[in-house]
């Protein structure tokens, strides 16, 4: 919609508020909410002020005035508020200079748009990310100088089998056996439906839902793929409504990688694609799993620069508690096709030119998908413009290789401090057409490094009382 219609609508729907949605670096969505008679189109125009020094990884107090503007082609009828409410996400611009900020998340995730168009490579990127969470019943943590600890449950956990729950009626699914049995071991599937059914409404298309792999409540639902930042956007949607239809139901939803021990954690299979005009560039019916030479580039792109690119795509400490060996994690930095052990997959379900893409499996869901999808678009396009070769692909189980084979096969940072470190090596690919800065890149590895990496760096590990209380 554009501004005018934008107003016509809301008088239209009945609407009384106008919420107003951003998202700060880290990628957590924010908002505030005005009546909707303080929505004019000089709102549209020069925005609303906020306090940027309130928000995580924006300005300093001194610098504290910014500006949202709305993007009027993003309204929609918000399906979680209960009072009539139009919500709107907001681009941020600094009030001095008119300019986009820097920090932006979304702003980052245009300039890459229009990066590749600058580039000549192709008009378009799709993507189509696999989002993973868990639905639990009951969550406690703590953390203070004299204890630390978390709780979970699930009405799904395995580890319930022997509870008494007047009555217990078993069907909980085993550790790594919840893909995919039908109820009653599926215990949330008409929770998901509802998800769906909200997705729907808000103008997501989807694809499919189903239990996932872990015990515990996991659950899968995928979205239709769509351009680089309106996939970004609709990811933040997915979040806010699953989240919020979850607790609905007196549930909690969340997308943190890897809240259970020893069962599988929850990733962001990550599908993607180049187009130019009605042409997949990614096809070639004569190439390796019916993908083109330029498609083998970008993934050589994806490949050299996975290090780094860990840094935006598994963004947290607990991010590598996923990323192991052993729990179907995709860490080592190969290609095959229809290989799930290996980081780029090349799905061969279909041999239309349509369908052709590439899969790149390391990311999970605590990334801020505008910078995650952004930051791989620039590695692939990288792998493009210097014809980086991938070498040979791996169709054999990863997992399994002998030592000798395994030798020399590359694997995903093992921390989030390796990671920061690599993006500190390796950032030159990411400055191309000025899409992340300077500024941007040095906020986020100190934000990292202070709030997440130190953070947990200095706290006792319960299981340390355990391997070492008694020495």
């Amino acid at each position: 919609m554009k501004p005018e219609e934008v107003l016509a609508f809301v008088k239209e729907k009945g609407i009384k508020f106008i919420d107003l949605k951003f998202n700060d670096l880290p990628g957590l969505w924010q908002h505030f909410t005005i009546p909707v008679e303080e929505l004019c189109e000089d709102v549209f125009k020069e925005g609303l002020g906020f306090d940027g020094s309130s928000i995580r990884g924006f300005q300093e107090i001194q610098e504290s005035d910014m500006i949202l503007i709305p993007d009027p082609s993003t309204a929609i009828v918000d399906p979680v508020c209960k009072a009539p409410t139009l919500s709107l996400i907001c681009d941020i611009y600094d009030p001095i200079t008119k300019e986009p900020y820097t920090r932006d998340p979304r702003h980052v995730a245009k300039k890459a748009e229009a990066y590749l168009k600058e580039t000549g490579i192709a008009d378009v990127s799709y993507w189509g990310p696999e989002m993973e969470f868990f639905i639990f019943d009951d969550i406690r943590f703590d953390q203070n100088v004299h204890s630390g600890y978390y709780f979970i449950d699930s009405i799904e956990g395995e580890w319930n089998t022997g509870r008494d729950e007047m009555p217990n009626l078993g069907y909980k699914p085993r550790y790594k056996e919840g893909y995919f049995p039908v109820p009653p071991h599926d215990s949330f599937q008409d929770l998901r439906s509802e998800m769906v059914s909200t997705l729907l409404e808000a103008g997501i298309g989807v694809e499919v839902h189903h239990h996932e792999v872990a015990s515990g409540g996991q659950a899968e639902i995928d979205m239709k793929f769509d351009t680089l930042t309106s996939m970004a956007d609709k990811c933040m949607k997915y979040k806010y409504i699953v989240k919020n239809v979850a607790r609905r139901h007196n549930k909690v939803v969340t997308f943190m990688p890897k809240p259970l021990f020893q069962d599988n954690g929850s990733g962001m299979h990550t599908h993607q694609s180049l187009w130019k005009g009605d042409t997949n560039l990614f096809y070639d019916p004569n190439g390796y799993a019916l993908i083109s030479k330029l498609a083998k580039h970008y993934i050589a792109g994806l490949l050299h620069h996975a290090p780094a690119l860990m840094a935006f795509c598994a963004p947290t400490t607990n991010s590598y508690k996923r990323l192991v060996p052993g729990f179907e994690a995709p860490v080592n930095l190969v290609y095959s096709s229809r290989n799930r052990s290996a980081a780029v997959r090349i799905p061969m379900y279909s041999e239309s030119p349509k369908s052709k893409r590439i899969e790149f499996r390391p990311p999970d869901c605590t990334c801020n998908p505008y910078l995650a999808f952004a930051a791989l678009l620039l590695a692939g396009l990288d792998g493009i413009q210097k014809e980086m070769d991938p070498g040979d692909p791996i169709d054999k189980n990863i997992y399994e290789l002998s030592g000798e084979e395994a030798k020399g096969i590359r694997t995903v940072p093992s921390s989030l401090e390796e990671a920061i470190a690599a993006l500190e090596a390796d950032h030159d690919f990411l400055m191309k057409g000025n899409v992340f800065t300077s500024d941007l890149l040095d906020v986020w590895i100190r934000y990292k490094r202070e709030r997440e990496i130190d953070a947990i760096r200095l706290r006792p590990h319960p299981y340390e009382f355990h391997l070492y209380f008694d020495l």
